[in-house]
């Protein structure tokens, strides 16, 4: 069973910066998509990021020139660089990867990591 694991995540006073870490299981030979969404309290999920199948990314315009999206293959794990972080970014941010490993196929979600950002 294909698993994607969630780290990174904690409380930072705004303006600061969190890598998020999301590691799947198995290693990956085909990526259709991979990316971070989030849910914050009250609110629908909603992307923040994405890498698709040519390797390129693409970001919510609140996470545009404050994010950063990216892949160390050798390790199959997606990262999220967040900086400048406001209190808005609150949420928990959740890792989704439509992939292909050697077991399996599918689209498959990590457990979440809480980011809370104070002011």
């Amino acid at each position: 069973q294909v698993q994607l694991v969630e780290s990174g995540g904690g409380l930072v006073q705004a303006g600061g910066s969190l890598r998020l870490s999301c590691r799947v299981s198995e290693k990956i030979f085909v990526i259709n998509s991979m990316g971070w969404y989030r849910r914050a309290p009250g609110k629908e999920r909603e992307l923040v990021a994405a890498i698709t199948s040519d390797g390129s990314a693409r970001y919510a315009d609140s996470a545009r020139g404050r994010f950063t999206i990216s892949r160390d293959a050798a390790r199959n794990t997606l990262y999220l660089q967040t900086n400048s972080l406001k209190p808005e970014d609150t949420a928990v941010y959740y890792c989704n990867a439509d992939i292909v490993t050697m077991t399996a196929a599918g689209n498959y979600w990590g457990q979440g990591t809480q980011v809370t950002v104070s002011s």
